[in-house]
């Protein structure tokens, strides 16, 4: 292919995020997906022994002409819990958690400077001519409620989406990023996640009770029967262990869904301090759970995209994607170091700001610091000053030299 001819390559070929891709981008999981192994050891292998130990309870009681379709039963119902652990475990790890698509360039630098919030930031490193609101209000509910810009993603996330720092992605009404299951749960995920942990404090309690019920049956002396039977003993310690953790979130994530939160919002905004825009009842958080159809992924990461010289493409674990103009931009500004022997930041910090406070003061004479936490975050009428303080220290450093 000749150079410079667009390339197709499909979306999770070039994707930015830290994000693991299988079956040729069917399957989407975190970086961390290594640790689905460690939880399907704890996971399978008590279910297994206990399934193993039941089995061969049903041998002896075939052996000994005694009744045995009881532990039929128990053996059957373990074996139902532990495929549904381990589907509910692959259904949260291995799909999309609702991963926001990033834009290629950030907005439109007219739409940015006319936005009016005390709030702004630069973009760095990819339009540093451009400056954006850090924050900017919508209506949830009745309720305003502030979303910020995320410098990576260069969008505004949605109300209830954050940047997961593990997986590189704004991810839509995000709880947390769980290393047990290797993912992000969210938005499309969360109910899966739900019936996981469920499920397992259901198998840990089952377990837990048989194994007992198991040591009863061997003899009037429990603490002999336990002294026999080793197995039991540490199916009854271990899903002692367990059900505390998974019992636990089971609890604690029941709590959310009913008061309509995730576990971000609970440890960050303390909505029982204020009232909360998503709380519709417990009822219709419920449903809304459980029962509200999984939205559909907001990327196809099969699909082909195209990667031409306008947009490069950096390595895997950065987030950068500069057009030809900013490159140019940058170019310029190293250059104009280069030429005047002097950095831009030291200008920045030579620079007169007794000019331009009288600009950032209120009508009573007091800086607003957060209104305008440096002096070149005013209105465009300010530039011009601006500028002729650049031009000028830059002259009086050409002559000294």
């Amino acid at each position: 292919m000749a150079e410079g001819k667009e390339k197709a390559k499909r979306l999770y070929q070039v994707w930015r995020g830290t994000n693991r891709f299988f079956c040729g981008g069917r399957l989407i999981f975190g970086p961390d997906v290594a640790s689905l192994i460690l939880t399907l050891i704890l996971v399978v292998g008590p279910a297994l022994s206990f399934c193993i130990k039941v089995y061969h309870t049903i041998k002896v009681h075939e052996k000994d002409h005694k009744d045995g379709r009881y532990w039929y039963v128990v053996l059957l119902v373990a074996a139902v819990l532990t495929c549904l652990d381990i589907l509910f475990l692959f259904l949260t790890s291995s799909r999309d958690p609702g991963i926001i698509p990033r834009n290629s360039t950030p907005p439109d630098s007219e739409e940015a400077f006319d936005m009016n919030t005390p709030s702004m930031e630069w973009v760095n490193d990819r339009t540093p001519h451009l400056r954006l609101p850090k924050t900017k209000e919508v209506l949830v509910n009745g309720h305003s409620v502030k979303v910020k810009y995320c410098d990576t993603c260069m969008l505004y996330r949605p109300p209830r989406a954050s940047h997961c720092s593990i997986c590189n992605n704004c991810v839509q009404r995000f709880d947390h990023h769980c290393p047990w299951v290797g993912q992000c749960i969210g938005l499309r995920n969360y109910r899966f996640f739900y019936m996981f942990i469920s499920t397992s404090t259901i198998l840990c309690i089952y377990v837990f009770a048989f194994s007992w019920v198991h040591i009863a049956h061997q003899g009037p002396s429990v603490l002999k029967a336990m002294s026999q039977d080793v197995l039991s003993d540490f199916l009854i310690v271990y899903c002692f262990i367990a059900v505390w953790f998974v019992g636990g979130l089971t609890i604690f994530h029941f709590y959310l869904m009913c008061s309509n939160q995730t576990t971000y919002e609970n440890f960050r905004y303390r909505y029982d301090k204020k009232e909360n825009p998503y709380h519709k009842g417990i009822r219709r958080n419920l449903i809304e759970v459980f029962l509200r159809k999984i939205p559909p992924s907001l990327n196809d990461f099969r699909a082909f995209v195209h990667e031409d010289e306008n947009m490069v493409m950096e390595p895997t674990g950065s987030d950068l994607v500069r057009t030809s103009k900013e490159k140019i931009d940058i170019e310029m500004g190293n250059k104009f170091s280069e030429l005047s022997g002097i950095s831009l930041p030291e200008i920045l910090q030579n620079l007169r700001y007794d000019e331009l406070e009288g600009n950032s003061k209120s009508k009573d004479g007091i800086v607003d610091l957060d209104l305008h936490p440096s002096p070149f975050l005013f209105e465009r009428k300010e530039d011009d000053k601006c500028d002729e303080l650049i031009i000028a220290h830059e002259t009086e450093t050409v002559h000294q030299v």
